[in-house]
Order: structure tokens, then sequence, then C-alpha cells
């Protein structure tokens, strides 16, 4: 008589909405970790005492251990030794480069389209079309306002203010990063300059005047 072929466990599908999203979260921040028996063990207790497991099936901690592996291995494989980094940190032949340990950077939300200052990444992704994402937490944000953003587009190093003695370096054209504030918000934009009138320095520091338009909804001021 043939040996009996061993059969698939069946991956546990009665997970809620927000079971669900907690275990994409950890997985993405914590990885192959996550699969641990303790915390697995850890999760099932968070789960089963939730107000939205009431009336639903107590959940095994190896029912959470199957998913987290099996999610974790359709996730695309990033090669180990491949640096993620925003752009502009390349370095040319000649070019001194910094610590990226030192550098600040800013990332615009995909929420407002206004930059933030970036209190740490927490992971990257690749996606199927072969741009790269990083998830980031933003300066005095919680874990709930986390975003994905494209590190081509969306993330820079971070913006300086400029000295009241070194506006004589703008020029008509120039990029720059400007506060907007309204009735409802009060966030920094992309702007360009459109028009500049040079006046003399006080002891309040520069007079001069600058026309701007915002790049996300090209209004000026």
């Amino acid at each position: 008589m043939d040996r009996l072929r061993p059969r698939n466990r069946p991956v546990f599908s009665g997970f809620t909405n927000a079971e669900i999203e907690k275990m994409e979260k950890v997985i993405k921040e914590l990885g192959e970790q996550s699969q641990g028996r303790e915390f697995c063990q850890k999760l099932a207790i968070s789960f089963n005492r939730s107000s939205g497991r009431a009336g639903k099936p107590v959940i095994k901690w190896t029912e959470i251990q199957s998913w987290l592996q099996t999610r974790f291995q359709d996730l695309p494989k990033v090669p180990k030794d491949e640096l993620i980094h925003p752009k502009g940190l390349e370095s040319n032949e000649g070019e001194i480069i910094r610590d990226p340990s030192e550098l600040e950077f800013e990332a615009r939300s995909s929420k407002d389209g206004a930059w933030y200052d970036v209190e740490k990444f927490l992971a990257h992704r690749f996606l199927s079309t072969g741009e790269a994402e990083v998830r980031v937490r933003f300066v005095g944000f919680g874990a709930e306002e986390d975003e994905w953003v494209d590190i081509k587009n969306a993330v820079r190093e971070r913006s300086v203010p400029l000295e009241n003695t070194e506006c004589s370096n703008l020029k008509m054209g120039d990029p720059v990063l400007c506060f907007q504030e309204r009735r409802d918000q009060a966030i920094y934009y992309d702007a360009h300059i459109l028009e500049i009138q040079r006046r003399m320095h006080d002891i309040r520091g520069c007079r001069c005047l600058f026309l701007i338009r915002y790049d996300h909804d090209n209004s000026e001021v």
C-alpha cells in the first residue's frame, strides 16, 4: 500500500479585517521575527481579548504563525546587500560622502501633498513596477499616521531655512519650500519664486518681497 502523501495545512481564514491589518503591519516591521512562537502567542492573546473577537472562535497561536509564514513567503524578496536610500545621496567621484546617520530627511505626505520632517524610516519595499517605497514616521505624529512614500519623488534631505543675509542668493524661478497658512491649515508646500523686489535690510532683518506660486494649487502670494 502506498504511503499517504502529507497534505498542506490550510491557512486559517477567520481573521477580522483589523487582525489582518495588524499582522500585515508587524510582518512588514519585523519580518521573520514576527513568526516566533512567543510573539505569536502574545498576538493570539491580544486578539482573543479584543472586543472585535466577541462571539467568534478563539484563535490559536499556530493559526497566526501559519498566516504570517504564508504571507511572508508571498512578499517580494529584497537582496540583503542592496542599500535603499533617497535620491540625492549618490556621490560623484571626488565628492565627500557624509555619514547617513547624520542626515535629516523630510517626506511628502500622500494625504495632503505637504512636506513633514521624518522621525525615522521603518521599512522599505519594492512594487511590481520596480519602484521603491519606504515607510516613514513623521516628527510629532504617532504610528497611526505612518505612510508608505515613493523614495525617488517624495523623500529628500531636510530643507534648511535661509538666513536673512542669504536672500541675495535667491533668483526668479528658484524652487523653495514655503509655509502656507490658511484658516484650516498651516503646513509646508513646494513653490517657485516668480518675482523679487529687493529692499534695504534694517534692524529687523530682510525686508525684500517675494512673489511665489505654490506647486500643488498654483496659488500666488
